[in-house]
């Protein structure tokens, strides 16, 4: 498969890195194909009106921000606005020095739809929906747009949508702002409309400035920035879109806040947004968090430390290690098979080659050795990760590109490679890896 300059040296350079592609992802997707499939029956109950709460549980480099990516690429295929945001010290859920408001504005700068992949698509939003009410009327009506009768079912059709959020809480504010966009966007006023934009980015500072600008006495804070997500996923269904999928990632940031009364509160915030999004308080509305197994299930400082949270997510007495429930809130990542990375690297050794412009000379006997040294090392099998892998690969492929005369074998038997070698099991991996000998 031919693949574009470009997108094979973001995914290269992006694996080298140790973070993942925002694009070309479905070169290189092997495996997960259970987690993916019960994420995209999530999707379905979204765009049918419902909601869903996911934590995609692994440990660092398992594989955990890859499959948000998948996930994201996907629904925004689909006709779906994804918002995404790493926690950080600076940025959590709940704060008292604006650090839940900070990540509200990191999820709308991060606003994404299927024309817009890169993020800062709420202007593009709040134009396309204006855009198709105009072309509903025009198509239902029979006018032209600069018709008198026109710009009035326009803006009776406008309000119908509003007055739909009214009752929602904070729907009035939202409403009251999307008509000022809407009587601007008429007015070509591009000032007003950057102001209303800069509002629902929560850019305004306090009330006064808010009013002055606007004539709303209400900014979005800390405390009801998610009431505001919610009422965004209800607009985003009026406007065309099939609803909203946010995915926060690095969970791990709050486990690590010193403070145990700011944790709760943190944990506090997320009972709620479960309870919602599970209730049916909210509609046309997913969320995926991602952490690590210790943030989740530490009992002192993790979620399970928050009691109404581990009674709700902590497994049942039927699941097995062997035996996962993808249905529910809980998702662990298994680690990749040996067969599932060996397809992997393949993919990536063929992409390294047609990027590089060179032919690809690596037999399947030496794929199988790589795995079988990376995946021999002492307690790989259960702590080595896909991101290690395929650094370490990638690596090789670049040694080896860069130094013609050199053959793998001789690179993988070295003494650089002894301390591995001497820890392969070959019983274990010779049984695995019979169905690929040559």
């Amino acid at each position: 498969m031919k693949i574009p300059r470009r997108i094979a040296t973001v995914i290269i350079n992006s694996l080298k890195g140790g973070v993942v592609p925002r694009i070309g992802l479905p070169y290189i997707t092997v495996g997960r194909q259970i987690e993916i499939d019960a994420l995209l029956h999530d999707v379905e109950i979204i765009a049918d009106g419902g909601a869903s709460f996911r934590f995609i549980v692994g440990k660092y480099g398992s594989g955990k921000s890859f499959l948000l990516q998948t996930i994201r690429n996907y629904v925004m295929d689909k006709n779906f606005v994804v918002a995404d945001a790493d926690l950080s010290p600076e940025r959590r859920l709940q704060g008292t020095k604006g650090q839940g408001l900070a990540t509200y504005k990191e999820l709308i700068r991060n606003l994404s739809t299927k024309t817009r992949p890169e993020g800062g698509a709420l202007t593009l939003i709040l134009d396309r929906w204006i855009s198709n009410i105009q072309s509903e009327v025009a198509v239902e009506s029979e006018l032209a747009p600069g018709d008198g009768s026109f710009c009035k079912l326009v803006e009776k059709k406008i309000h119908e949508t509003i007055n739909s959020l009214n009752e929602m809480v904070h729907g009035f504010d939202f409403a009251r702002l999307l008509t000022v966009y809407y009587r601007s966007y008429l007015d070509g006023n591009d000032e007003n409309k950057a102001k209303v934009v800069k509002w629902f980015r929560g850019e305004y500072a306090n009330k006064t400035e808010a009013r002055a600008e606007l004539g709303v006495n209400i900014v979005i804070s800390d405390d009801d920035w998610y009431e505001y997500i919610k009422l965004l996923a209800v607009f985003l269904k009026k406007a065309g879109y099939g609803g909203l999928l946010l995915l926060i990632d690095e969970l791990v940031n709050i486990y690590k806040i010193p403070n145990s009364i700011t944790r709760q509160y943190n944990y506090e915030k997320i009972l709620t947004m479960y309870n919602d999004t599970l209730q049916g308080k909210a509609g046309y509305l997913g969320i995926i968090m991602g952490g690590t197994p210790q943030c989740i299930e530490d009992t002192r400082r993790g979620v399970f430390s928050y009691e109404a949270l581990k009674s709700r997510l902590e497994a049942g007495r039927f699941g097995r290690d062997d035996l996962k429930d993808v249905l529910a809130p809980v998702i662990k990542l298994s680690p990749l098979t040996y067969e599932e990375m060996l397809v992997l690297i393949e993919k990536l050794a063929d992409l390294h080659a047609g990027l590089f412009e060179y032919e690809q000379t690596l037999s399947q006997e030496d794929l199988i050795a790589f795995i079988k040294i990376e995946f021999g090392r002492i307690g790989a099998d259960t702590n080595i990760t896909p991101r290690e892998v395929i650094r370490d690969f990638i690596e090789l492929l670049n040694i080896v590109y860069q130094n013609p005369g050199l053959k793998v074998t001789e690179l993988l038997g070295s003494e650089t490679f002894e301390y591995a070698k001497t820890a392969v099991n070959d019983e274990t991996l010779e049984k695995e890896f019979e169905e690929f000998e040559i």
